[in-house]
């Protein structure tokens, strides 16, 4: 119950803290800098925490909590409050018994030891979870000062090699029967014995720091950054952590193991580094950024290509037809005309299924200025990296309080489209689309809770979540569909016949499903660059920080949907037929079919993912990214069709 209070409470207070973080300069909860010292006092501590985060594989998208491989743990701190999105995400920061103290080097310090026998069914089991993991390349992501503790290597690259800095390090590694080391036991040619786990249970941390100039905090530090490097070490005595000493190898077919877990502590003054700029050296070890330059560049070509053919279009052919339209004067020329003008009477027909159309647009609207919301404070630096959590805090507060624009977009259309069932558009409008998700989100749920895993929800947080659903997105769409209603009917420039134009025959290129498969390439290739960098950091966890190329990408969707649907609207028009509702919306909804494509592509060739649940919760969290990018894309597209259609009719003399 105490967790679902505050899970309850910090959605509530998220508006008062953004609110806060503007009043006081920028300055982000939880991310004041911390000084240190060699003797505690009022103004600076000595003893360093570290928190140790769930476990994650690239081989698998089911994360566990660190007890659950069996590490040496402590039981007597408190853990640190998680926010909502921490735990949407399945974040579980938990306190290590890892005991040191700023400027106390520490040197082969043991920790604790694990012994496991073959007669004792629960070790054994303990131990085969371990050694899975280790299979499987789980890696550790461990926290100082709410810096990640990183793992710089050597990795190859164009210039030659460059160091990466990754933000978690392996378990350990395995080789397999054919004496093909895996993952990191390429680091070390002593790793070599065949099916054999080298389990990596000494780490080497190095703590880096500057001194502060500040009369009243002498001798204070703030720290920089704390590097590790694990190693696997099979101790003949305490205290012996020898560069010669054998690895801790765990053979396959194990039987009694012993394993004594130690780690060393040493620090390293760095005055040439400020404590705003330590992020850095993780992220200046990213070698895309000249990919991301790329990506802009191609997404800006495809975007000046297309803005020439719509100036074209506006310009010089439709400015032509409106000059010609509204120069005919007698009803025989009229009769030879032949256009978009000819379906005057027949464009503004209400649409099949305007029930449901309106309320995908209500919802594609709320996650369009969700998105929107949530990109501005990401490129102000509200939801940094550093700010565990606070991205997903953001999308999930800001999209229920979007419920307004929701409920009064889909009223306001549904009511032009004249429909009368007013509270079963209200209705559909709430439970509809969140429900489809929330349902996939529930199933996906219950995949987690059988595995046993740390990225399940617990039970208060769903009740929490629905809190949020029926509690605050649910009143705020009644507020905005009585508000929609309560407006008259958007007017149209031209009136709509009684009966119906039979359209004529079209050529395939003017067909519905062409020209929609079409639509959807263009706003893909703006995109797909920036897809890879975002699927990166979702199944492969690694950091995503690029927020002012994402934004850029964003306006660059916006306008390529917007072109892209107007430019097809414009020539299905011109063939005479006005059936344009629905394809408006599906032609740049369509985006979305090729994102999941690329989903897949992405499955296959780049990720290692094995095991059927890893595979049932890769493809249902990509069906949620989907149907939220396809409502959002379609919104895009119909918005800008409607108003386009409006203005050609609206300009053109009609009797």
């Amino acid at each position: 119950m105490k967790r679902f209070c505050a899970a309850i409470t910090q959605v509530f207070l998220v508006l008062f803290t953004v609110q806060s973080q503007f009043c006081y300069g920028f300055y982000l909860p939880g991310l004041a800098p911390v000084s240190y010292c060699e003797q505690a006092t009022d103004l600076c501590k000595s003893q360093i925490d570290i928190f140790v985060n769930r476990l994650d594989s690239v081989e698998s998208v089911i994360p566990f909590e660190y007890e659950k491989f069996d590490f040496c743990t402590t039981g007597h701190k408190s853990s640190p409050t998680e926010n909502l999105g921490q735990v949407v995400f399945g974040e579980r920061i938990r306190p290590s018994p890892y005991n040191i103290s700023f400027n106390h080097p520490e040197k082969c310090k043991n920790l604790c030891q694990k012994v496991y026998k073959d007669s004792d069914k629960d070790g054994s089991k303990h131990l085969k979870f371990l050694l899975d993991g280790i299979k499987t390349n789980y890696q550790h992501h461990w926290i100082i000062d709410n810096m990640p503790v990183t793992w710089c290597y050597d990795v190859e690259a164009n210039e030659g090699n460059s160091k990466y800095c990754s933000p978690g390090f392996p378990v350990g590694c395995y080789v397999t029967a054919k004496k093909v080391p895996k993952d990191a036991c390429v680091i070390n040619p002593a790793y070599n014995e065949p099916d054999t786990y080298y389990l990596f249970n000494h780490v080497d941390i190095t703590i880096t720091y500057h001194l502060i100039e500040d009369e009243s905090q002498q001798n204070a530090a703030r720290l920089l950054s704390a590097k590790l490097e694990p190693r696997s070490l099979k101790h003949e005595k305490p205290g012996d952590c020898d560069e010669n000493l054998k690895p801790m190898a765990i053979p396959g077919s194990f039987k009694d193991v012993s394993i004594n877990y130690t780690y060393s502590v040493k620090y390293e003054g760095n005055p040439g580094v400020k404590w705003a700029s330590r992020w850095d050296y993780i992220l200046d070890s990213m070698p895309h950024t000249n990919i991301q330059w790329f990506s802009i560049m191609n997404s800006l070509v495809i975007v000046l290509f297309l803005s020439g053919m719509v100036a074209m279009i506006m310009l010089r052919t439709l400015h032509k037809d409106i000059a010609r339209y509204n120069q005919i004067d007698s009803a025989e020329d009229a009769q030879e005309e032949f256009g978009w003008k000819l379906v005057h009477g027949d464009v503004f027909r209400p649409p099949r299924r305007g029930m449901l159309l309106s309320v995908l647009l209500g919802t594609g609207t709320q996650i369009f200025f969700m998105v929107f919301i949530t990109l501005v404070f990401a490129c102000l630096g509200f939801l940094s990296p550093a700010n565990r959590g606070a991205l997903m805090t953001c999308v999930l507060v800001v999209f229920v309080c979007l419920g307004t624009p929701a409920g009064y977009i889909a009223a306001r259309m549904y009511k032009t489209f004249g429909g009368e069932r007013w509270k079963s558009n209200v209705l559909m409008t709430c439970f509809f689309i969140p429900g489809i998700v929330f349902a996939d989100f529930f199933v996906l749920n219950l995949v987690l809770w059988g595995e046993g895993s740390s990225a399940a929800i617990p039970f208060t947080t769903l009740l929490a979540l629905l809190g949020l659903w029926f509690g605050v997105s649910t009143p705020l769409i009644f507020l905005g569909a009585y508000l929609g209603f309560k407006k008259r009917p958007i007017e149209f420039p031209v009136r709509t016949n009684q009966i119906p134009r039979q359209i004529p025959e079209q050529s395939f290129y003017t067909k519905p499903l062409p020209g929609i498969v079409m639509g959807g390439v263009l706003p893909f290739g703006c995109i797909f660059i920036q897809l890879f960098f975002i699927l990166n950091s979702i199944w492969s966890h690694q950091m995503y920080y690029m927020f002012g190329f994402l934004f850029l990408v964003f306006v660059i969707l916006i306008i390529t949907c917007s072109e892209a649907t107007i430019l097809l609207c414009y020539f299905h028009l011109c063939a005479e037929d006005y059936h344009w509702w629905w394809r408006s919306f599906l032609t740049s909804g369509f985006t979305a079919i090729y994102f999941f494509i690329y989903c897949i592509h992405y499955f296959v060739s780049k990720l290692t993912i094995e095991g059927v649940a890893s595979t049932v919760l890769y493809f249902g969290y990509t069906a949620i990214m989907v149907i939220l990018f396809f409502l959002f894309c379609g919104a895009i597209g119909f918005f800008s069709c409607f108003w386009f259609v409006i203005k050609i009719y609206g300009v053109v003399k009609v009797d």
